[in-house]
């Protein structure tokens, strides 16, 4: 028996979950309480939870039972089969092993100086004294951050081309796309028809990319620590493996970093007396940690059941999705008091409780970027309010939309540079 939730047929959740996923996320959590069902056409039945004890069953469930990459299927379209996301079992924990130590945290300082380069020129790009969206930049900062630091590309006309069908496949489809059966998209001029001659086009470029790189004298990017890692029975990571696995870091690498940094300009220009205590570290990664928690970039993270389960009290089938809701979970009022205020001090010298703040996900699932993408969001943030004086274009909270699998601020978050960068602070 599943728990109780919303009894609309389920296309019309999946389409009011596309559309319009925070409200319907709120307000099923109000009138079913914790867990809630909700289903999709042909992907079946999601029970959302948000209470710590709960979600602390799943992260440390065992994985033979809970299948996260079974789970994120869907969006094998955008990372291919041997991504890391898709994986279970010992395949899942071979393709850890591998990936981890270019991710690591104490790398990231390697890349500290390429960051700072590709975020001040950018910030000199900016234009002044009219609305702009903040989001495109970041998304300019975070795609060439990705080019040179993981797949160690210089500038130049080679690394020109290489973005330009990476921009093609990173402009989003529509949100309904994720979670609608993809036998249902594949006919002639169909957005899934153009978005897979795109990926084909980036699979192409990456997979030369690959080949020319094993030719060559090896760097200190993660596509050259990758090319060098050896499993246990000294096996490399094969062509395929490595495309899927550099298209899942530019996804998700790319996109979501830049709508954290979008939200996290958003928060702190409408709260002054933050912007004023940035130049403190410690009071900057509390700000990041906030921004991602009343801000998450995804709404949750799924793992599929295997067999039977006895969860909550009730009987789950197999097949039914198990699913931390991440967006609610940051919201419950019991452990964040005035959940929906903007407040950094929560996590000064707090170490957050991974059940109750998992905007990685959790558990062996982590995301691997987790460390790379919390010290680009300190670099870029550091830089971009000690250069720049932004403001709003226009005052008040910035509207959630849904921007395919993400929770993006409306219009990119529309701001307004009164001084150019560079005359201000040359």
């Amino acid at each position: 028996m599943l728990p109780p939730g919303p009894r609309s047929p389920a296309v019309v959740q999946m389409i009011e979950f596309s559309t319009r996923p925070v409200q319907m996320m709120e307000s099923a959590a109000r009138k079913y309480g914790d867990p809630f069902t909700m289903r999709m056409p042909a992907l079946g039945a999601y029970v959302m939870i948000s209470a710590p004890p709960l979600i602390k069953e799943v992260f440390n469930g065992d994985p033979d039972l809970m299948h996260a990459g079974k789970a994120n299927q869907v969006i094998e379209p955008l990372v291919g089969s041997r991504s890391v996301l898709l994986l279970d079992g010992t395949p899942h924990l071979r393709a850890r092993r591998l990936l981890s130590p270019p991710m690591r945290g104490e790398r990231m300082q390697a890349y500290a100086s390429i960051i700072e380069e590709i975020t001040l020129a950018e910030l000199a790009r900016m234009p002044v004294g009219r609305p702009f969206s903040i989001h495109a930049h970041m998304q300019a900062i975070t795609l060439d951050v990705i080019l040179r630091a993981v797949f160690g590309l210089e500038r130049g006309p080679h690394m020109d081309r290489f973005r330009a069908v990476l921009v093609e496949l990173l402009e989003p489809p529509p949100a309904v796309m994720t979670f609608v059966p993809k036998k249902w998209l594949d006919f002639p001029g169909s957005p899934y028809r153009t978005f897979l001659r795109r990926k084909a086009a980036v699979d192409r470029a990456l997979l030369e990319l690959v080949d020319a790189r094993r030719s060559a004298p090896l760097g200190e990017d993660i596509l050259s620590l990758l090319l060098a890692a050896r499993d246990e029975t000294g096996a490399p990571l094969s062509d395929e493996e490595l495309r899927d696995e550099l298209i899942t870091m530019l996804l998700a690498g790319h996109e979501t970093t830049a709508t954290a940094l979008s939200w996290a300009v958003a928060l702190i220009l409408q709260a002054p007396d933050v912007r004023d205590r940035l130049g403190d570290p410690d009071y900057l990664d509390a700000t990041i940690k906030e921004t991602l928690r009343l801000r998450p970039i995804v709404p949750d993270v799924v793992r599929e059941l295997q067999r039977p389960m006895t969860f909550a009290g009730y009987d789950l089938p197999a097949g039914a999705k198990l699913t931390p809701c991440i967006y609610l979970a940051h919201r419950r009022p019991d452990i964040y008091p005035e959940p929906s205020r903007f407040d950094p001090t929560r996590f000064l010298g707090v170490k957050p409780d991974p059940y109750a703040w998992f905007p990685f996900g959790g558990g062996i699932r982590r995301c691997l970027g987790m460390a790379f993408a919390l010290y680009e969001m300190r670099v870029v943030l550091s830089l971009l309010f000690a250069r720049a004086k932004l403001r709003l274009a226009q005052p008040g909270p910035v509207r959630v939309v849904r921007r395919t699998v993400t929770l993006a601020p409306a219009g990119g978050t529309r701001v307004i540079l009164d001084a150019p960068v560079r005359d201000r602070f040359s």
